[in-house]
């Protein structure tokens, strides 16, 4: 039998889920690329989870994408990736990851701009929304 307390636990460790791994920005980035891809297509590593806000060390982002963040992604279902050729694509769970970044970008004009300045995806979100 489920229970109230079960499936609210349930709930809980989802939405935990989604915050741990989205708590990186190349996470964040890499959800958007892939959002902004056609469902079925992979994405090309590392560029898809580079900021185009930041330059980082190339090789560096590999070493971290490879170790830490693609696993972490992959791990609650959000993607899947292969190293040869170095790509991610959507994993089962990925709508769970994407709907919050829907739910900003739907609502990008509520934001406080802290949380859209220099950022150039919401930026360009609130500039249509305001058109």
């Amino acid at each position: 039998m489920v229970t109230h307390s079960s499936r609210g636990e349930k709930v809980i460790h989802a939405w935990n889920g989604v915050f741990k791994a989205l708590a990186a920005e190349p996470r964040r980035q890499l959800i958007t690329a892939l959002n902004d891809s056609p469902p079925t297509e992979s994405v090309t590593l590392p560029d898809a989870a580079i900021s185009p806000m930041v330059s980082p060390a190339r090789d560096k982002m590999i070493v971290e994408l490879q170790h830490n963040h693609l696993p972490a992604l992959e791990h609650a279902g959000f993607i899947e990736w292969t190293r040869e050729p170095f790509s991610a694509k959507r994993g089962p769970q990925f709508e769970e990851a994407a709907v919050v970044f829907n739910a900003l970008y739907d609502n990008v004009t509520d934001l406080p701009d802290t949380l859209v300045v220099g950022c150039r995806r919401l930026e360009s979100e609130r500039e249509a929304a305001d058109d």
